[in-house]
């Protein structure tokens, strides 16, 4: 404790944390209504690979500013003020780098606490629990009196085991518990250096200069005694006769929960501010952004992004898409592996960066702010008994609940391709048609004759490559490359024959005749 109070820096060790813990934060807030609903859901967070991305911005940064930042890709939205802090930031090298000065220590941390302190909390200590401080002095007076009165050593053995009885059963908590007050130690001492700052010239550190004081005391109601660094032995002496650790643990409890409305708003505010510090960074690193803004037609999902990248993608190549607002999105076509499953996810990505952060990886862009769903990744669940077609099923109907539930911009790869081609086009036209009614919908598939089917609600865009970059152009692809790709992976020709000649009978003739025996039987 005398440490934190003297200035000590603990060493940046960047702690493992997992993503569950990272995600405790999000879902404390939305488990007690405190948060608006979430603009995307965990199908879309894994499609879009925000696991990875939020990898990418939290770089130097701890778990505050990582559940922070999680908080805002799940439901927040970019205000004003919060892209005025960042464009500040990022502007301010000299404020910046104070700014990270006082938050560093918060790396150190090896506890989330967020989970109690927006969860349900800790419960009150036992009222019993007040007399555990008479019991380390009761034992070691009866173990005294013993010389006196032998007698009495049956009472000090009674004391001395229920002395050791206490400690046993709580003595992990008490760990867990420190570990925790470390971490809410190393926010309070932040939440004070911030404050320090505020007081000069670090305008954006004002709002934590009227709790300095405040944090400060709570950080040092929460520690241990001072003395315990300078007394050999105190320390274990303390815990194993007078359960220092033990009371210290009740009544850590007791002060966070008549301090914790103090404890939230200070970890709000200290979260906020090293996302916005892991925000101002991202932009400097960035090779292409710029501030994304919200175009009029706003409902009508109107979207234009020039040369937009995947910031994931070190070698991105950039990309010019733009929709009209008068329509219900745009159907994707393009030869295998040109990038279209990759165009999806640029957008995707861009779509929600423009609504948590208020900036693109591009060099201009106008997107809607809307919620974005995806149905990128379905697969078969051998451990669920789900089969591939079942979850497309599966999340075609949460789509479908979720368009209805409020407009949204939903992003599709290869709908129902789990099942045979007839019904997969049949049942794909039928979900996108309703979805486009409700939403904005950019697919992508290689099932060609839902571009015609679909026409009136999406319109029909190619991705191609044009001179070593690039292109998205209306229309529907004119040449496939599947049958072309089965030579240069060394199929061989009798294969290449076999499926040229399948693929010549099924352009005339979509539908399974009554008797197609003799198409293969003839090669």
């Amino acid at each position: 404790m005398f440490k934190l109070l003297a200035g000590f820096n603990a060493p940046l060790i960047d702690y493992p944390f997992a993503r569950s813990d990272v995600a405790l934060y999000t879902r404390a807030l939305s488990a007690s209504g405190e948060a608006p609903p979430a603009l995307l859901d965990q199908q879309t967070w894994d499609d879009m690979l925000l696991d990875q991305y939020l990898d990418r911005l939290a770089r130097e940064t701890s778990i505050f500013g990582q559940q922070e930042l999680h908080r805002r890709l799940h439901g927040g939205v970019a205000g004003a003020d919060a892209v005025a802090r960042v464009r500040a930031l990022a502007e301010d090298e000299a404020g910046r780098s104070a700014l990270q000065a006082a938050c560093s220590g918060l790396r150190s941390s090896e506890a989330e606490i967020a989970g109690m302190l927006f969860g349900a909390g800790p419960a009150p200590a036992p009222r019993w629990t007040r007399w555990l401080k008479f019991l380390g002095p009761a034992m070691l007076i009866t173990a005294a009196a013993t010389l006196l009165w032998w007698p009495a050593s049956l009472l000090a053995l009674g004391l001395w085991a229920l002395l050791m009885g206490v400690q046993v059963k709580f003595y992990d908590q008490s760990q867990q518990w420190e570990r925790l007050v470390q971490t809410m130690q190393l926010q309070l001492r932040a939440h004070s250096l911030l404050g320090k700052l505020g007081e000069g010239a670090a305008a954006i550190a004002a709002p934590f200069s009227s709790g300095a004081a405040q944090a400060g005391k709570i950080s040092r109601q929460l520690g241990r005694s001072p003395l315990e660094s300078f007394v050999p032995g105190l320390k274990e002496y303390g815990e194993w006769i007078g359960l220092t650790n033990i009371r210290r643990y009740f009544a850590g409890r007791d002060l966070v929960l008549a301090q914790r409305d103090f404890l939230r708003e200070s970890f709000r505010m200290v979260a906020g501010l090293e996302a916005d510090l892991a925000l101002a960074r991202e932009l400097r690193a960035a090779p292409v952004v710029c501030w994304a803004a919200a175009p009029d037609g706003l409902a009508s999902g109107e979207l234009a992004l020039d040369r937009v990248v995947h910031p994931l993608l070190e070698q991105a190549m950039p990309l010019t898409f733009a929709l009209a607002g008068d329509g219900g999105g745009a159907f994707i076509s393009g030869q295998n592996g040109i990038g279209k499953s990759t165009l999806l996810r640029t957008l995707g990505l861009n779509l929600i960066t423009a609504r948590a952060f208020g900036f693109c990886y591009a060099r201009s862009a106008s997107v809607p702010l809307l919620p974005v769903y995806s149905s990128m990744q379905s697969e078969d669940s051998l451990s669920g008994g789900e089969s591939l077609y079942i979850a497309e099923l599966r999340r075609a109907h949460e789509l479908l609940a979720l368009a209805r539930a409020g407009r949204a911009f939903f992003i599709i790869d290869e709908i129902f391709r789990g099942t045979n081609h007839l019904e997969s086009v049949s049942g794909a036209a039928a979900v996108l048609d309703t979805l486009a009614q409700h939403g904005t919908v950019v697919v992508s598939s290689h099932n060609l004759v839902l571009a015609p089917l679909l026409a009136h609600r999406l319109a029909p865009m190619c991705v191609g490559a044009e001179d070593g970059q690039l292109r998205v152009r209306a229309g529907v692809l004119a040449q496939t490359n599947g049958l072309t790709l089965l030579a240069t992976h060394g199929f061989g020709p009798a294969i290449e024959s076999k499926a040229a000649q399948v693929h010549a009978w099924l352009s005339d003739y979509l539908a399974h005749p009554d008797d197609c025996g003799h198409v293969l039987q003839a090669a």
